[in-house]
């Protein structure tokens, strides 16, 4: 995402920081089963529609709600994200070191990580 994102629409935004899941409406728990996009109107989106709004975002088109909308390609990337999901921690992809080891500080002590 911040490849495509030259014109840095988009904001990424750990889970883990504290406060931040219940800032926008969604539970601890549906961070962690998957990604999700919060627009500035507070519509949210979340798994493979989440990853369309933010390649719509990123590319300033469209298409990619377009393509998602129809028939079959929905539940087909639905279908697909949920196998990556379910399957992340087998798939070599890049890690990150996860938000409260490079911020101890910020998430020291709180509830949403006891």
């Amino acid at each position: 995402m911040k490849a495509l994102d030259t014109h840095c629409r988009v904001t990424a935004v750990p889970y883990q920081k504290p406060g931040f899941s219940a800032s926008v409406g969604i539970s601890v728990e549906e961070c962690k089963a998957a990604v999700w996009a919060v627009a500035p109107d507070g519509r949210r989106y979340r798994g493979a529609e989440a990853c369309n709004a933010v390649l719509a975002v990123v590319l300033g088109l469209r298409a990619p709600f377009l393509v998602y909308a129809l028939p079959g390609v929905r539940q087909l990337q639905d279908l697909i994200y949920a196998f990556i999901a379910a399957n992340r921690h087998w798939l070599p992809l890049p890690k990150d070191r996860p938000y409260c080891k490079q911020y101890p500080d910020e998430c020291r002590c709180t509830p949403t990580n006891t």
